[in-house]
């Protein structure tokens, strides 16, 4: 069964379940965007994708999705629910359990599994069936001010993304009034840093190699060129 026909569809991520001592009552978080989660008292729940799980081929197939989404992303929630299961933890929003286990050695797991969750949620938004192309003119015109070109971006981008060594992302980030490009390695992840992301690059293996195999680069190039999701970008640029 492909995602779009599933009945319920959320923009981000959501968190479920009932209320003590109210039968059938359900505490639901929606967040779109950059989320500012409500908080609820439930577990973590894997959110819904903003598209149908073909949606994005030839460039990400449907079967990387499956693998992708339905088994790592699902993963990371569960190992999450399992960690906090019972601790304070259990009912805050991702941003504050990120923040508040962020080097600390002893919850590294709980790290880890938090921001991967929140990552990949922010993945799915960062790109969208017929995407690409050009940025709307108000993010164009700071992009090419903050470096010189689209073109200068793009390869910095692109660079980003193939030169982060192992597992990670590469980011389009707002940081103290400008944008500029990082990456960052395994679950790490801007909001960690107190820095504004405004789109993402799965550079992890799992995330390609179905479809590319050791080709990272011709991954990276086909995401921006035709499914980067501008708007949303734009979105996040506005609110930051």
């Amino acid at each position: 069964m492909k995602m779009s026909d599933q009945v319920e569809k959320n923009d981000g991520i959501t968190r479920r379940g009932f209320l003590a001592g109210v039968a059938g009552l359900t505490a639901t978080a929606v967040v779109a965007g950059i989320p500012n989660i409500v908080q609820a008292v439930t577990p973590f729940t894997l959110p819904e994708l903003p598209y149908a799980d073909d949606a994005l081929e030839p460039v990400i197939s449907a079967r990387t999705i499956s693998f992708h989404y339905g088994k790592h992303h699902k993963a990371y929630i569960d190992n999450l629910n399992k960690l906090v299961a019972d601790t304070d933890l259990a009912s805050m929003p991702l941003e504050k359990i990120i923040a508040m286990t962020v080097g600390k050695p002893d919850k590294t797991a709980i790290f880890n599994n938090a921001a991967q969750s929140w990552n990949h949620t922010f993945y799915w938004k960062s790109i969208k069936p017929r995407g690409g192309g050009e940025p709307p003119d108000a993010l164009k015109k700071t992009i090419e001010t903050s470096f010189g070109s689209m073109d200068a971006f793009r390869k910095e981008l692109v660079n980003a993304a193939v030169s982060q060594f192992g597992s990670g992302w590469a980011w389009l980030v707002k940081d103290q009034g400008k944008i500029m490009v990082m990456k960052t390695g395994n679950a790490d992840t801007p909001i960690a840093q107190g820095k504004k992301p405004l789109l993402t690059i799965d550079v992890w293996e799992h995330a390609y190699y179905l479809d590319y195999q050791n080709r990272r680069g011709d991954y990276v190039n086909a995401v921006i060129d035709k499914i980067i999701n501008w708007d949303f970008a734009l979105e996040n640029f506005e609110k930051a």
